[in-house]
């Protein structure tokens, strides 16, 4: 998979970074669209199989999900058809080696937005995506908060805000702030190397870079600081994010 091609800066939102789902039982795969589309202006989540993208749907919202049909257990079809009848409308592309017409009729019956046959261009694939982000950004639906409990504080992950449960006291996150909890957030309960967080954060990859904003947020998150209980250092590998279920 070539991925050398990259969008327009017009494509993307000057807002925020159009958050993606990828999932699929292909590491390589996995890893070569996690790369390509962060490349390409969006923060990606991946998820190994149905299972682990339904943990994580019942904490973040997406953009957009990327999943692979044919996929062990449940698979992309089944995962699909689940997800909208629970009343989760995230726009769907569905990825399969099986191009043939009966197959995405299915795949368009199960609710999936669009469907590309592998191997597909890298082109291809981010002019599918930008064309399910125009037709849905004008009305989208209504979503859930991404709200994430951390002790005392709500984190609302989408306003990048702390809320005290108890008191209604709200607290701001820094924009670096915010997109750092969010890249963390994306992979929670997953050890998050440096230079992921860097990449994701669009940040120096510098340990000192990651490290004063890792600081900075335990302030504001944490009872302790220095004993921190949600943003966790895993020595020589990262940082994790772990909340209260």
């Amino acid at each position: 998979m070539n991925t050398e091609v990259k969008t327009s800066p017009d494509d993307i939102s000057p807002d925020r970074k159009p958050h993606i789902l990828v999932v699929d039982d292909d590491e390589r795969l996995r890893q070569l669209l996690s790369r390509f589309l962060t490349e390409n202006g969006f923060l990606v989540t991946t998820a190994t199989d149905a299972a682990g993208a339904r943990d994580i749907l019942k904490y973040l919202s997406y953009d957009i999900l990327i999943l692979d049909v044919m996929m062990p257990g449940e698979d992309g079809m089944a995962l699909t058809k689940g997800l909208k009848e629970e009343g989760i409308h995230t726009p769907v592309l569905l990825l399969t080696a099986l191009g043939e017409t009966e197959q995405r009729i299915s795949g368009f019956e199960a609710g999936a937005d669009d469907y590309l046959p592998k191997p597909f261009e890298p082109r291809e694939l981010l002019l599918r995506i930008h064309a399910i982000l125009r037709r849905t950004q004008a009305a989208k639906p209504a979503e859930k908060k991404s709200v994430l409990p951390l002790g005392r504080w709500q984190l609302d992950i989408e306003k990048g805000e702390l809320q005290d449960a108890a008191t209604g006291e709200r607290i701001l996150l820094t924009s670096v702030e915010h997109t750092l909890i969010r890249a963390l957030a994306s992979r929670r309960g997953e050890v998050v190397s440096r230079e992921d967080l860097a990449e994701m954060c669009e940040m120096s990859a510098s340990e000192r870079s990651i490290d004063v904003q890792i600081t900075r947020l335990r302030k504001k998150v944490e009872g302790d600081p220095r004993v921190p209980k949600y943003i966790q250092t895993v020595r020589g590998k990262g940082y994790v994010l772990w909340v209260d279920e």
